[in-house]
């Protein structure tokens, strides 16, 4: 009764998956590898139906289901990953730009889940959540080997109400923040002047982005003729979908190649190109970065950095340069599997993945920040993830470190002395050898390593 049972749990998925009859798979290399497969197919059945009968309390065999697949997506790399049909939506909801929930972008890794970065003007950001911190427990319960799509789920819930995150923050104590949900409808894109010269700031990379940048560019330009360059920041933004990335990058660049990506087989390999025009008409642009700039931020950082259209000024980006691809299941009515499927490169042929984007002018924000990037203890990349996909060219990132520059000792802390510093590269009309020389400059060492 127990082997029927097992064989139709199984059924004809695993034999799909074979697809070979059981004498052709003992007879060949590949036989052999999907007579294994099978087999362990086997075990999994035997698994689920040992805790269905024997485990403590009764189960659910459908959340038992859904979460050996998300763990077996997750042992791949940390961004492969199973969503329920409920998952796909809220994802679908999110690349709209308009969801209920706290505003946060997060990842997983060891069973703890970190924040990438908290998007611009929502309820977490106003609360004081940064990047790096991790999440330990929501209204009082343990997210302790909680899934993304789980901690997702909890942070959710109807505007108005409320939910009490406990962060850890590298060097703190546990703190516990109460945050209001809300409708989440950050704006893509904002911006404004700084003096004589334009800032924008790119929150994530939506299917509006590429719509709203090219909108502030030209309200900018309309309102202020005289303007003489652009900061376009994209700090603390984890990234998006990968065609708004393209849009941002196109409406600089005039002609060349924006990204490629690269998949498992030689073959397997996708270019995009910019098409003639650049929205400034070659006014200066400064791209800001730092280490909560993944993903779609690190392309576009890239790709102007590649082409000179852009320096960039600020910390080295996270480094995420996969490419996860969306595959519904049956139409997403059994969810989708979100599932790495190829690398991004950059222009000159450069992996982002593990490595990041290095600014031409590293800054710090703040004095307090110089001194966590300098740690040998901090571990906010994707390079940090002890299942990252590796980069693929044999390049490493490089450790931790001094920022090059940070701001002198009275410089205000609530201050951006990134800012102040890409708005200098502005003036000095982009060529870093004509820039004034900082305040304070602090020598460039390596960090020394832990004991």
């Amino acid at each position: 009764m127990v082997r029927m049972r097992k064989l139709a749990l199984i059924g004809a998925s695993a034999l799909a998956l074979v697809g070979v009859s059981a004498v052709a798979v003992s007879q060949t290399p590949l036989g052999a590898r999907a007579a294994e497969t099978y087999r362990m197919l086997e075990l999994f059945g035997d698994v689920l139906t040992v805790v269905e009968r024997a485990y403590v309390v009764e189960t659910e065999p459908k959340m038992l289901i859904e979460a050996a697949l998300d763990g077996m997506l997750n042992a791949l790399d940390p961004h492969s990953n199973y969503l329920n049909a409920e998952d796909f939506q809220r994802l679908n909801e999110r690349s709209t730009g308009a969801y209920s929930g706290v505003g946060l972008e997060i990842t997983s890794e060891n069973g703890l889940v970190r924040v990438i970065s908290p998007m611009d003007g929502g309820p977490a950001a106003r609360a004081g959540v940064h990047p790096g911190d991790i999440i330990t427990a929501i209204n009082g319960e343990s997210a302790t080997g909680l899934t993304v799509a789980q901690v997702s789920e909890r942070l959710r819930g109807e505007a108005g109400q409320t939910v009490t995150v406990t962060f850890l923050r590298e060097g703190e104590e546990p703190r516990d923040i109460v945050i209001t949900r809300e409708i989440i409808r950050v704006p893509s894109v904002r911006s404004n002047m700084e003096g004589e010269f334009g800032y924008i700031r790119i929150a994530t990379f939506n299917e509006n982005t590429g719509r709203e940048l090219v909108e502030a560019v030209n309200s900018l330009r309309a309102e202020n003729p005289a303007m003489r360059g652009v900061v376009l920041d994209l700090r603390n933004n984890g990234g998006g979908l990968l065609g708004a990335a393209i849009a941002v990058s196109d409406a600089f660049l005039e002609r060349g190649e924006i990204v490629s990506q690269r998949g498992r087989r030689p073959q397997d390999v996708a270019r995009y190109n910019a098409t003639a025009g650049d929205i400034l008409e070659g006014l200066p642009l400064v791209v800001l970065i730092n280490y909560g700039s993944a993903s779609a931020s690190e392309i576009v950082a890239g790709a102007l950095n590649d082409h000179e259209r852009a320096t960039i000024v600020g910390l080295t980006s996270f480094g995420k340069g996969s490419v996860q691809t969306v595959m519904p299941l049956r139409n997403g009515q059994d969810g989708a599997l979100s599932i790495t499927t190829a690398r991004y490169y950059t222009p000159s042929g450069a992996s982002i993945q593990k490595i990041g984007i290095e600014p031409d002018l590293e800054v710090a924000r703040s004095r307090r920040e110089a001194e966590l990037v300098a740690r040998p203890t901090f571990i906010y990349s994707e390079a940090a993830f002890s299942n990252a996909l590796d980069a693929s060219i044999g390049a490493e990132r490089r450790g931790p470190h001094t920022p090059a520059e940070q701001p002198p000792e009275d410089y205000p802390e609530d201050g951006d002395y990134q800012l102040a510093r890409a708005l200098d590269v502005l003036r000095a009309g982009g060529d870093l050898s004509r820039l004034s020389r900082p305040p304070v400059q602090v020598a460039e060492t390596e960090a020394e390593p832990a004991e």
